[in-house]
């Protein structure tokens, strides 16, 4: 009896313990109903990841406690240099854009150690409990550490590649921005016509690197519960939301304004104090950090159930193309013959 429950955690396959359960593609909206039922379904497992996992890397991300304001304030000198030699105007917008970079880009390399295990972990398990949801089994957190001594060499390889793409990404708009803006300097446009140009950029920029903000994140899932990892992960990803970007474009809009909402508040009500003595500092610090938290609870498992999504939806395009007219099998029954996870 033991050998055969040992043997059969080792197998880690989605199973459907429903035959008339059938998935299909779904937009953003019906995504976030799906979020929310699997949410009430499993409430225990997720307020725990919540608690455990997400609130500690919000509570430290959030004030910035780890941030060296000095690393900031040097690198925003430096990139105010490199607007004004590019032929930018020093206008608050420009700065603020700078300040609010260097800002980023510091927090990331000194919370890193955080996001490649704390943040990790607690994505792992939402799309462990999302997957105990779907296939009706109960969140067994002895299993789900089992699975994460096999997956996680090959999780953290995969974070890793989606942490290149990023800097990659990041890196060329800089330089593509500082050489558009030089050139225009050079020619003799105007400041204010180099503003406009980089506006531009900035907007067309936000478009691409929100797309590959989404394929980083269903490359998350995928390297978990498919037998894939690193960058043929990444490659997996960008085919498997094709027809379905749009979808994914309004799940990172919707989360983007509510952490950032949720990061202004924090801004407002707790690092600067325009009212009163502060007293409000010890319970609206604590509430503004689990809205967050809770925010970036939903968006792990909105990316979750995207990827199912996105599996229904690539299956009804084969099936259209192949015209069978044969009965649908469910998703979570294909997934299992590929997935050496759950």
């Amino acid at each position: 009896m033991d050998t055969n429950r040992e043997s059969n955690s080792q197998k880690f396959e989605i199973e459907s313990s429903s035959p008339d359960h059938q998935f299909h593609s779904m937009n953003a909206l019906e995504i976030l109903r799906e979020t929310v039922g699997i949410l009430r379904y499993n409430l225990v497992a997720f307020m725990l990841i919540a608690a455990f996992l997400i609130c500690p890397v919000s509570a430290i991300l959030l004030p910035n406690i780890l941030v060296d304001q000095s690393a900031v304030n040097s690198l925003t000198v430096r990139l105010l240099l490199l607007a004004k030699s590019s032929g930018l105007p020093l206008v608050p917008f420009v700065r603020n854009s700078c300040q609010k970079f260097s800002e980023t880009a510091v927090s990331s390399a000194t919370c890193f150690p955080l996001f490649v295990t704390l943040s990790l972990l607690s994505r792992a398990a939402v799309v462990y409990s999302v997957d105990c949801t779907y296939s009706r089994r109960k969140v067994a957190i002895s299993k789900f550490f089992v699975i994460m001594q096999r997956l996680w060499k090959r999780l953290v390889f995969t974070y890793l590649w989606i942490c290149f793409v990023i800097v990659v990404c990041l890196t060329s708009f800089c330089v593509f921005l500082v050489a558009v803006c030089s050139s225009f300097f050079v020619l003799g446009f105007s400041p204010d016509f180099n503003a406009y140009g980089a506006v531009l950029i900035g907007l067309g920029f936000s478009v691409v690197f929100a797309n590959v903000i989404i394929i980083c994140n269903t490359t998350i899932v995928i390297s978990i519960l498919e037998d894939v990892s690193g960058p043929l992960a990444l490659v997996r990803a960008n085919d498997l939301i094709k027809g379905q970007t749009q979808v994914g474009l309004l799940i990172f809009l919707g989360s983007t304004i509510g952490l950032t909402f949720m990061e202004g508040l924090f801004e407002h009500r707790v690092k600067s104090l325009s009212y009163g003595d502060g007293s409000s500092r010890v319970w609206e610090g604590p509430l503004l950090v689990l809205m967050y938290s809770f925010v970036v609870l939903i968006d792990t498992m909105m990316s979750a159930v995207f990827y199912f999504s996105c599996r229904s939806y690539s299956m009804e395009a084969v099936e259209a193309l192949e015209a069978s007219g044969g009965e649908t099998r469910p998703i979570l029954e294909t997934v299992g013959q590929h997935s050496s996870l759950l």
